[in-house]
């Protein structure tokens, strides 16, 4: 080991894991976003609480820059290493720590995959009810750093709603433990709130506290085709004043070529425009009736043209895959990707004007947007044409990225509606944030890491 700070580390801390290898530093280096070329110091893999302490304080006495890492699913550039950053990952903290029955709360590492966690949960006949496409990879660490949502935030909330508690290493090299599980706690500022969405930038998340949830009763899941735009939101008005909804996904008719090709299996016969994934309670035959009837009015005012609903659970996961497997039959296209939202009252607009501005500005591009129109959140998926380079694809994407931040400031919108800010969105941040509301998140920086080491260059 020839580099003196990491000499000094080692010796520091003896047990440490650390990794040097080219193919290491490339794989921990980047996530999803696949833009920056790796180029991290070295990776360190703490395996408990102290270590992790011990990496943020050896850190600041030798000012080196720390990128926290989890499972590096992000597509904002927040956990890419490429400026002689220490990756710290806690993949090697995985483990769940504790279940209490009475207050329905587990205590996990941060680098517990979510799947894992929500399996945890279940063993103990309760549910940890965010979820995502990428809940096999991501980690629960990630999810706090982002304040990831996912397919159920129409019944559920985003990550935020499910922590009853923090344990924090802030960037001046302090331990936190906040909140305590405490359910009512109205003694000043609420710090573990503060951390979540806070993209490893104040401190690094080392375990949680996380609420659990009684089993949604059962539920059915239906496939619905629609003939235009406008139909998105008249159905979901439909379905949420007669269901208890716990997703309501949309895609459209390029997003189903692109899985199906990929491997999933079509469902309804013909070609529509629009389509939706609706999950919704149905534990009686009054709810199932319910449905029916939701469905036939919308038949009948012309809004839905046809549909399916799943009679196992083998078929409801088959209409899932039609919704979750897109991101992955996507991804062989190298898809510049654009995350937003607005609030759900000012959807129907907002897709008109983005609607029109995507069929202005890219003409020569295939566009492939779906997303969680429950609440508002937009996947726009922009593929790059295999001739032309990645530079020039990336520059005349980030020219109508422009033009759709101020789309979203007319309406009110966010350039983020869950991936963060990270490296991708900077340019962008002043649409979503006052001038003055970013001076005060660089003051809060500025007071958990004073030595800017947290994720520097990521949010501002």
């Amino acid at each position: 080991m020839t580099d003196p700070r990491l000499a000094a580390l080692a010796a520091r801390l003896p047990d440490l894991r650390l990794l040097t290898d080219p193919a290491d530093l490339e794989h921990y280096g980047r996530d999803w976003t696949r833009r920056w070329p790796p180029a991290p110091l070295a990776v360190a893999l703490p395996g408990n609480l102290d270590e992790v302490q011990g990496i943020v304080r050896w850190a600041n006495e030798h000012r080196v820059a720390v990128v926290p890492s989890g499972g590096r699913t992000g597509l904002s550039g927040g956990a890419v290493a490429a400026h002689g950053e220490l990756v710290l990952s806690l993949e090697r903290m995985n483990r769940a720590l504790g279940f209490d029955p009475v207050d329905r709360t587990l205590r996990v590492q941060a680098g517990m995959p979510l799947q894992a966690v929500q399996e945890a949960a279940r063993a103990h006949g309760l549910v940890y009810p965010v979820d995502f496409a990428a809940r096999g990879s991501c980690s629960i660490g990630g999810n706090i750093a982002t304040n990831a949502g996912g397919i159920r935030v129409i019944r559920y909330g985003n990550t935020r709603e499910w922590i009853a508690g923090l344990t924090v290493v802030a960037g001046n090299g302090e331990v936190l433990e906040l909140n305590r599980g405490l359910v009512k706690n109205s003694s000043g500022y609420d710090l573990r709130q503060l951390m979540i969405g806070s993209e490893g930038t104040l401190g690094v998340v080392v375990e949680a506290l996380l609420k659990l949830a009684e089993p949604p009763p059962p539920s059915q899941v239906m496939l619905l085709a629609l003939p235009d735009m406008d139909a998105l939101m008249r159905v979901f008005a439909l379905f949420r004043a007669r269901l208890a909804l716990q997703a309501f996904e949309f895609f459209t008719d390029a997003a189903l070529r692109h899985v199906l090709a990929h491997g999933a299996q079509r469902a309804l016969e013909g070609e529509h425009p629009y389509y939706v994934v609706a999950e919704f309670d149905a534990a009686g035959e009054a709810a199932q009736q319910a449905a029916l009837e939701a469905f036939e009015e919308g038949v009948n005012r012309g809004w839905i043209a046809d549909g399916a609903i799943a009679q196992s659970e083998a078929q409801a996961a088959a209409l899932w895959r039609l919704r979750e497997g897109i991101t992955e039959s996507l991804a062989p296209h190298r898809p510049y990707k654009n995350d937003v939202s607005v609030r759900i009252g000012a959807v129907p607009a907002f897709l008109h004007a983005m609607q029109a501005l995507l069929a202005r500005e890219y003409p020569q591009f295939e566009v492939v947007w779906f997303g969680h129109i429950g609440d508002g959140n937009l996947h726009i998926n922009v593929l790059k044409p295999e001739a032309l380079a990645d530079a020039d694809f990336i520059a005349q994407c980030e020219h109508v990225t422009r033009l759709l931040a101020a789309t979203l400031r007319e309406h009110g919108g966010s350039i983020s509606a869950e991936h963060g800010i990270g490296l991708v969105k900077k340019p962008y941040l002043e649409g979503t944030r006052s001038a003055a509301e970013i001076a005060l998140m660089r003051g809060v920086r500025q007071v958990f890491d004073p030595n800017g080491i947290l994720n520097p260059g990521k949010l501002f």
